[in-house]
């Protein structure tokens, strides 16, 4: 899976999770601001992206540092290459 295919499986994983307009996502776009999200929401995010990409998000570091899509998409993508490489 390349990169931007990550990229759109996450977009478009949280758009129909979440209710948003896949027109107005972008790396800049903001959790709590801009998409709308709360802390409970956020648990849902996480449920959502272990089980688009089958692997296990623990109670990590980056998981606090995520303010923005483009760094969710970050943290998925290295995720996803520590996994392979294991």
């Amino acid at each position: 899976m390349t990169d931007q295919e990550i990229i759109e499986k996450i977009n478009s994983s949280l758009a129909e999770e979440f209710e948003l307009d896949l027109g107005v996502m972008t790396p800049e776009t903001t959790l709590y601001e801009d998409m709308g999200l709360d802390s409970l929401d956020v648990v849902d995010l996480v449920i959502v992206l272990e089980t688009a990409f089958g692997m296990k998000i623990r109670e990590e570091e980056a998981i606090r540092n995520i303010r923005t899509l483009g760094d969710i998409h970050s943290f998925v993508i290295n995720k996803k290459r520590q996994l392979e490489s294991a």
